[in-house]
């Protein structure tokens, strides 16, 4: 189970080194589940690869700035814009000319 937490300024704390052009502030974490909520700050030309991405937990994204391009769709995301993927859902990859940042929801399907 998450941590509980009240109101607390996400603006306090570094954002991290997740790997890949990606840094960021993990706001909780279920280390038995995996549940995450995270922002997530993708760095001008970050890339999620070339293959299409699939995983085993429902995943919630909602870009708060810059744009996000789903090089399968050919289309570009932008601030506003919302995703929620269902466990074995295809998606991506994945690249952002500019940057972006997101919230990101992670948690089980159960």
């Amino acid at each position: 189970m998450k941590e509980q937490k009240e109101f607390f300024a996400t603006a306090v704390g570094p954002w991290t080194d997740a790997g890949g052009g990606i840094t960021e502030k993990v706001l909780s974490h279920d280390a038995q589940d995996g549940a995450l909520t995270r922002l997530a700050r993708w760095a001008p030309g970050t890339t999620s690869g070339t293959e299409v991405i699939r995983h085993e937990y429902v995943e919630e994204v909602y870009l708060l700035e810059g744009e996000l391009t789903d090089l399968t769709l050919e289309q570009t995301f932008g601030p506003g814009d919302y995703a929620c993927r269902p466990p074995g859902m295809p998606h991506g990859p994945y690249v952002t000319v500019g940057g972006c940042t997101m919230l990101e929801v992670r948690y089980s399907a159960r």
